[in-house]
């Protein structure tokens, strides 16, 4: 197991993180650390989906939380209207939620890309270049075409900060 401290949701920056989540109509909601979280499809500490709710702990990693908000605003409609605790979705989503999260890192300081990426790899996340920063720079394409393709970002690679909407 990798000494890397993953970065927790609390010490993300409070109106960094809730300008983010407001672009995407999500409500941040923070229970109790020890506390069980509700829609948390792996349980412990990592973040949980229900509706428009993103759940955490303040002991949350930050990716989780990015993760499970990618997820939201990357699925479909239909999916996002009956949203409880499993995002499910394809491998190509799933690629792209990756990415994404990538992107958004941008906007949270002191997370950034590079410490997101590698509290992906610190976390177990598996690339088959061997890491996550290996895969967005040179594998991610697919992901990147997805998420134009949906909406999610722009021709400058930044998000659009609109949900998927088909």
């Amino acid at each position: 197991m990798s000494q890397h401290q993953v970065l927790p949701v609390s010490a993300l920056e409070p109106q960094a993180l809730q300008a983010v989540l407001n672009r995407y109509q999500l409500q941040l909601e923070i229970v109790a650390n020890g506390e069980a979280i509700p829609g948390s499809f792996w349980g412990d500490s990592e973040a949980g989906l229900i509706a428009n709710r993103l759940i955490v702990r303040p002991d949350t990693p930050a990716h989780s939380l990015l993760h499970e908000a990618c997820h939201y605003i990357c699925m479909s409609a239909d999916r996002r209207a009956g949203l409880h605790t499993n995002a499910g979705g394809d491998y190509d989503e799933e690629n792209a939620v990756c990415y994404l999260q990538i992107l958004l890192a941008a906007d949270l300081p002191p997370l950034n890309p590079a410490r997101l990426m590698a509290d992906m790899d610190a976390w177990g996340y598996s690339f088959r270049l061997g890491s996550a920063r290996a895969w967005f720079e040179q594998d991610a394409q697919d992901a990147r075409e997805w998420l134009a393709r949906h909406g999610l970002i722009g021709t400058d690679d930044r998000p659009t900060g609109k949900l998927r909407n088909d």
